[in-house]
């Protein structure tokens, strides 16, 4: 019987709990990517916004910038799917027994802490890009586009909401997991006392 049993539940097995969580970042991380690329479709020169007003079109620098943003976040994305994968791997090389060995645990910390913060980076990287989007296809910000100042006002607050929720619960799941120690097994060749 592997891992913790806790009032007749199922045991809880360290192992698989972090390779649900790495399969949960790595398709997160997917479905932003998409959201690069639909970002990187708006980076052609020369578009008018929808306020019919030169002074609120985009200049040049607005669609560098939003490439900019869109691959930082892109390497971002890649860097957590790939250290997520990396982990994945080494949880299922090591048995059990092994999970508590300092290096591999150190290793793990590591592993773990990099592909939540790159995934954290490459969202703010994205939300970046984002409202360079809406500046582009709405009207710059200082234009004074009440809409562009709605969608970016939108898009920051609901970033903002998401992360202080990731963030904390994130970096506590990591800390707890780390310092998950299995009961030990009770030995059969062991008598209970009466």
């Amino acid at each position: 019987m592997a891992g913790n049993q806790t009032d007749g539940k199922k045991p809880i097995d360290p192992i698989e709990i972090h390779q649900k969580a790495l399969d949960d970042l790595v398709n997160v991380n997917s479905l932003f990517t998409i959201a690069v690329f639909v970002g990187l479709s708006f980076a052609s020169p020369g578009q008018q916004s929808l306020e019919n007003r030169p002074e609120c079109d985009a200049d040049p620098g607005m669609a560098m910038r939003l490439i900019l943003y869109e691959v930082i976040s892109f390497a971002c994305f890649l860097l957590s799917s790939l250290v997520a994968k990396t982990l994945k791997v080494h949880l299922n090389i090591y048995q059990e027994d092994e999970f508590e060995k300092l290096h591999l645990k150190l290793g793990r910390g590591f592993m773990l802490y990099l592909s939540a913060i790159a995934s954290i980076v490459g969202v703010v990287f994205l939300a970046l890009s984002m409202a360079n989007v809406i500046q582009i296809r709405i009207g710059k910000l200082s234009c004074g586009s009440v809409y562009a100042y709605r969608a970016v006002g939108s898009l920051c607050g609901i970033v903002l909401l998401a992360l202080s929720i990731y963030v904390p619960s994130m970096f506590y799941a990591i800390w707890k997991s780390l310092n998950y120690k299995p009961k030990s097994k009770p030995d059969p060749a062991e008598k209970p006392q009466a």
